[in-house]
C-alpha cells in the first residue's frame, strides 16, 4: 500500500520523483533511483524519511500506510482542516462512537 499511496501523492503534487527524494533530503545522484524503488515496492522507505516525505506531499504519514481507502480520505480531510473543524470532527467521532447500535 505504501508504495502506491507514495506514488499517487507525489503525481498529485506534480513532482518528479528526482525532485521528491532531493526535497526529503536523499542526495541528488540517488534521489530518483530511489524513490522509484520506493514507488515500486522494491524497497520501503524507513519511517523517519516517511516523516520527511509526507508534510511535503501535504498528507499526514497515517495516510501513506492504511490500506482502507475511506480512512485515507477521512485522514486527509482531518489532516487539512482547521483546527476548530478537526476538534469539531473529533468531538462527533467520539459521540458516534459511544451511540448506542441498533
Amino acid at each position: 500500500m505504501l508504495s502506491h499511496r507514495l506514488k499517487e501523492a507525489r503525481q498529485r503534487l506534480g513532482v518528479s520523483q528526482e525532485k521528491l527524494g532531493q526535497l526529503a533530503g536523499i542526495d541528488a545522484a540517488s534521489a530518483s533511483a530511489r524513490m522509484n524503488q520506493y514507488e515500486r515496492g522494491k524497497h520501503t522507505p524507513d519511517f523517519s524519511l516517511m516523516r520527511r516525505l509526507a508534510p511535503i506531499l501535504q498528507l499526514p504519514v497515517p495516510w501513506f500506510y492504511t490500506p482502507d481507502d475511506d480512512m485515507a480520505d477521512l485522514l486527509e480531510a482531518y489532516h487539512h482542516m482547521q483546527a476548530p473543524d478537526q476538534a469539531y470532527l473529533l468531538d462527533l467521532a467520539r459521540k458516534l462512537r459511544r451511540r448506542p447500535r441498533d
